[in-house]
């Protein structure tokens, strides 16, 4: 799903203009960025957290050359799914609201 799908689908779901629904999806995605580059994590229960990890220093190779090369330590974002992500997508994603038959 791409973010023009995803506010597509809320603006059906909402009944408020695409333009309106894209403009608040920008808006949560801003400030999940933002709390991440303050070093903060991210809780949206039951979906999942944000979080952001640390990389040490490592030893890598150059694919082309087998040169050795010396990777930078960095920080980098990271997904852990919620309880509720992980039953949903076991249970075959049942969509929200969705009656059980």
């Amino acid at each position: 799903m791409t973010k023009a799908e995803l506010v597509d689908s809320i603006s059906g779901e909402a009944e408020l203009p695409k333009r309106q629904v894209g403009e608040l999806v920008d808006m949560v995605l801003d400030e999940i960025r933002d709390a991440l580059v303050k070093g903060d994590k991210v809780q949206l229960i039951p979906f999942g957290s944000f979080v952001v990890r640390e990389r040490a220093k490592r030893e890598g190779r150059n694919p082309k050359t087998g040169e050795k090369l010396t990777i930078a330590a960095r920080r980098v974002p990271a997904f852990a799914a919620g309880k509720g992500l992980r039953d949903a997508v076991a249970a075959g994603g049942k969509k929200r609201g969705a009656k059980k038959k």
